[in-house]
């Protein structure tokens, strides 16, 4: 069987269907009501389906939200407007990857930073990457990363949270005027760069995926080591979820990031900014679609990685995306776009890998993630 489910989930329904019916819904293009369907599977597969059947495919796929139709584009509507309407944006995972108590939560990762060892804060940090795994297995590496760049943390003004769209969304850059909550609080999004980039994108650019933000991990799991690291202060925080950078195929013309790049910069030049990238690096093994992994893969996967977090510590934006391109990204790196975006808004910076760990990623340890914290200065 398919599970088909919109990844926006505002049915709360999915689909099975039998692998075979797969073909028909490469049919499901607009251009035909069920009759015209059923004469499209004639002509193209020879199949003689009664109209019932075929009726009954598409009126489970509407149940589910799952066509481009007037029902799914009002249910659209409604949840985003249900979205914007929140006072600020609820912590998913609170409750369920880490605790929904700030006490406890402040304990938890206390208790990541013992076992992460000691380390002095780095003086004039610009930026970070810090992973977007869960704690119990990147706990240590988170602590060690925001530890060493608690200095430039707390003293900073803005932090531009850069998350990786793990729904797979149309948008190069997806933004929200919602406010991000913590179970420390709230920090504010910056509505004011929100705007300078809406009027110079379009809020149909920037705004289109904005419901992947009500779900998204990555920026939430930062945002929590944000807000524990200046001690539950909160301070304004410019959450983007990155998606595919289309300039390497259609050119800059057809891409929103220079303008995204530009306004960013304009409108932050006399704020004190830490850019940070929510970013995992490799996804390897049967848990991602691939071979197992084996001691000596795993030693591979690490020289793999020595060589793009390289081209990071130099801030060689565009030494990384090619490394990236030369392998077809085999390795799934999940945090392209934002770990690219960071280095290319911090422009001229290097930086320094302070911590790096392959966290299974199944019971047979053939699967891995590998994550990596990085200072940028």
């Amino acid at each position: 069987m398919l599970l088909l489910r919109d990844p926006l989930e505002l049915s709360g329904k999915a689909v099975f269907i039998p692998r075979e019916v797969a073909p028909i819904l490469a049919l499901c293009d607009g251009t035909r009501d069920v009759a015209g369907l059923a004469a499209a599977v004639s002509i193209r597969y020879g199949w003689q389906l009664p109209l019932y059947l075929l009726t009954d495919l598409v009126e489970a796929l509407d149940d589910a939200l799952l066509l481009d139709n007037e029902r799914y584009a009002q249910a659209r509507a409604a949840a985003v407007s249900e979205f914007r309407s929140e006072p600020f944006r609820q912590p998913s995972l609170a409750g369920l990857s880490y605790p929904a108590e700030p006490e406890e939560l402040r304990a938890l990762l206390h208790g990541f930073e013992q076992e992460a060892g000691a380390a002095p804060a780095a003086p004039g940090v610009r930026g970070l990457i810090s992973p977007h795994i869960d704690y119990e297995r990147g706990g240590a590496v988170y602590a060690r990363v925001w530890a060493e760049a608690a200095e430039a943390v707390r003293a900073a003004d803005l932090v531009i949270l850069l998350g990786t769209d793990h729904h797979g969304g149309e948008g190069e850059v997806t933004l929200t005027r919602q406010s991000y909550a913590t179970p420390f609080g709230v920090l504010p999004t910056c509505t004011t760069v929100v705007d300078a980039l809406a009027a110079a994108i379009g809020e149909d650019a920037l705004f289109a995926g904005e419901l992947f933000h009500r779900d998204e991990h990555s920026i939430e799991l930062a945002a929590v080591w944000l807000h524990y690291i200046r001690g539950g202060e909160p301070c304004e925080v410019l959450p983007v979820l990155c998606g595919p950078l289309r300039h390497r195929q259609e050119g800059w013309e057809a891409s929103v990031i220079p303008r995204f790049l530009e306004v960013v910069a304009e409108s932050t030049r006399d704020r004190q900014v830490v850019v940070v990238a929510a970013a995992d690096l490799a996804h390897v093994g049967p848990a991602f679609g691939g071979a197992p992994l084996d001691a000596l893969g795993k030693e591979h996967l690490r020289s793999a990685d020595d060589a793009l977090l390289a081209h990071v510590c130099a801030g060689d934006a565009e030494g990384f995306l090619e490394a990236i391109e030369r392998c077809e990204n085999a390795n799934n790196v999940c945090g392209v776009s934002s770990i690219y975006l960071a280095l290319r808004l911090l422009g001229e910076t290097a930086g320094e890998r302070v911590a790096y760990a392959v966290c299974p990623a199944d019971e047979a340890d053939t699967s891995v993630v590998t994550i990596g914290g990085v200072l940028l200065w």
